[in-house]
């Protein structure tokens, strides 16, 4: 792996890089490969809230862990948006896909308040999202601080327009292809050596390759 190119190796010199650039790729098939057996059993095993596959608690495995936490936070997240179409595979609160934040972070008090959470953009579009409308369903009356709040959210959404024959898709924004590739995220973990990584295990590979392959890489 360390070796260069040119006599057989990787060229991969800074090896715990490499492997949260590996966590990446997981993460990024959770995204996009869900109509895949193994996120089936995923969903199956820890369940999914908001779209996405639960954390599971301790009694998970470390691969699971450290794909979960990378996924719910850090570098990857930082780096991929949604492209949005017809807006019916895209979570209107959960996903990035305006402002470069999800409303969920950026409007996490509405989100606690709001009746409609798991709401995809389609249905919350055809529920109304300008002022007065159906998609602002509360638990209770809103403050006069928190109404603000909705009309920053609703100058936001002004500008959208939903494309009904083009579906939503997953950007990765290192690349001009918008798929996600290990090698620019790991050329982007080398370049921000400040990067606080919030995957436990110091030893990726050990964990599922043979001692005897770790020995000869």
């Amino acid at each position: 792996m360390c070796s260069r190119k040119k006599v057989g190796g990787l060229g991969v010199r800074r090896i715990r890089e490499f492997n949260f650039a590996l966590l990446g790729k997981w993460c990024w098939r959770l995204l996009v490969d869900r109509e895949c057996l193994w996120f089936r059993v995923l969903s199956a095993r820890y369940g999914v809230e908001g779209g996405q596959v639960l954390d599971g608690g301790r009694e998970v495995s470390t691969w699971w862990r450290d794909i979960a936490a990378l996924h719910r936070e850090g570098w990857f997240g930082e780096n991929v948006s949604r492209s949005i179409g017809n807006g019916k595979s895209t979570l209107f609160w959960s996903d990035v896909w305006v402002g470069g934040v999800s409303f969920r972070n950026r409007f996490s008090r509405l989100f606690d308040l709001s009746v409609f959470k798991g709401e995809y953009v389609f249905q919350m579009c055809r529920l109304g999202w300008g002022v007065g409308g159906e998609a602002w369903s509360w638990r209770r009356q809103l403050f006069a601080w928190e109404e603000k709040l909705v009309g920053e959210l609703t100058l936001l959404l002004r500008s959208v327009n939903l494309q009904v024959g083009r579906e939503d898709r997953w950007r990765w924004d290192m690349e001009t292809s918008h798929t996600f590739l290990v090698r620019s995220a790991y050329h982007f973990l080398t370049a921000h050596p400040n990067i606080t990584y919030v995957v436990a295990s110091p030893e990726i590979w050990q964990k599922d390759i043979p001692l005897k392959i770790v020995l000869f890489a």
